[in-house]
């Protein structure tokens, strides 16, 4: 809260308190509660102006109309207002989420899952015959080259065909990498 400013005279378009509270046709208790900043102190005298309190009343009409937000510790734990607000809140999250799917800004894990699969399996059918292949073509391979080459292609299958198992810790990962 900023200090008043003090000033050595009043103003002529300054009103002390109960000046501004007759004025308005309030009694000064009322026009208190309304929080009106003063504009300036004059000894003991606090002071307005309309146009401050203008100002306070106008953000008072404008803070009326604006949806206030939900606290949680509002409602009583288990009660039905605080079910009702867990409902909503659960049905607003699953809708938002089903518009971003529908934007394709992200997709379900277990879309993913299964997209990787099928491309995984048509990766590994495409490694399992390229030793042939690349037999076939290159018949001067030595037995230890074509041997070098089972072996390397075999770790490559092996990590496809344990896509699903590293799909969660890699997700788990990217997840806490995306929230640093």
């Amino acid at each position: 809260m900023s200090a008043i400013k003090t000033a050595p005279q009043a103003e002529p378009h300054w009103l002390n308190k109960s000046t501004m509270a007759d004025s308005l046709g309030i009694s000064v208790q009322a026009f208190d509660k309304w929080g009106v900043k003063p504009v300036a102190k004059v000894g003991r005298s606090v002071y307005f102006t309309v146009a401050d309190v203008l100002h306070n009343r106008k953000q008072n009409e404008v803070e009326k109309h604006q949806p206030k937000p939900i606290e949680t510790q509002d409602f009583e734990q288990g009660g039905l207002d605080f079910e009702r607000y867990r409902l909503t809140k659960a049905q607003a999250d699953g809708q938002e989420l089903k518009n971003e799917i529908a934007r394709q800004e992200v997709v379900p894990v277990e879309f993913a899952t299964f997209s990787l699969a099928k491309v995984v399996a048509e990766a590994s059918g495409v490694l399992d015959s390229l030793p042939l292949n690349i037999y076939r073509k290159h018949p001067e391979l030595t037995t230890i080259q074509q041997e070098n080459i089972k072996r390397e292609l075999a770790k490559a299958m092996n990590a496809m065909s344990r896509l699903d198992e590293s799909l969660d810790e890699v997700l788990s990962e990217y997840i806490r990498e995306a929230t640093e």
